[in-house]
């Protein structure tokens, strides 16, 4: 199941953009406009994160963070703001944010924030976004929002080898070698037979064809 991100900023032109940007990386992001729109869901159960803009409507995300919290919840927040205060990053770690970012920024960095965050508030996870798609590695599952796509084991073998080498060019004797190992003798067409499945099953991923080599994730 994807992450839930809610993202409450009122210049409607970056809320599109930051929605943009993290639903690329595989999170479903609800987005609000106003301090009343996100305040009816602050109790929300299935909210991974939110990201919120100091400076709102009628109140502020100090005020939002302030509601989050008196709930008792420990959802990670991350602060957006305009201004480059010190004095407003105290206020946002004393409130209980977990990280702060200034405007303007890079969406890129604010995606990277994000994952990162993730990755520490959710150890528990095994979760690999690519693609729009989420991989548990333990469990060996795909799954495409709430659907799980059903992959044969050497499928899932060639995505994981395909995932831990992203951008890097592997020949089909490569592939054969990391995924087959010793256990196989015949031809390499077996290659391109497994990954014609996995690209029908998993048709976003971005795996490239090096003609006369063989291929690259990414």
């Amino acid at each position: 199941m994807k992450k839930v991100i809610c993202v409450v900023e009122d210049e409607k032109d970056l809320n599109e953009l930051v929605k943009r940007y993290l639903e690329k990386e595989g999170y479903e992001v609800r987005s609000y406009l106003t301090y009343n729109e996100a305040y009816e869901h602050i109790n929300d159960e299935d909210v991974h994160l939110w990201i919120l803009d100091i400076m709102l409507d009628n109140k502020s995300g100090f005020d939002l963070i302030e509601e989050i919290r008196s709930q008792g919840s420990e959802i990670p927040v991350i602060f957006m703001s305009a201004r480059d205060k010190e004095f407003d990053r105290i206020i946002g770690l004393e409130k209980g944010s977990d990280d702060y970012i200034t405007k303007p920024f890079s969406p890129k960095e604010l995606v990277l924030r994000v994952n990162n965050l993730m990755k520490r508030a959710y150890k528990e996870s095994n979760r690999i976004q690519i693609d729009g798609y989420e991989l548990d590695e333990v469990q060996r599952k795909v799954f495409e929002g709430n659907e799980e796509i059903d992959l044969t084991t050497k499928e899932f073998d060639l995505l994981m080898m395909f995932i831990r080498n992203k951008g890097i060019a592997f020949s089909r004797e490569m592939i054969l070698e990391n995924v087959w190992e010793d256990n196989y003798f015949g031809s390499d067409r077996v290659v391109d037979d497994t990954l014609r499945r996995l690209r029908k099953k998993l048709p976003n991923l971005n795996i490239h064809t090096i003609y006369g080599f063989g291929y690259r994730l990414g």
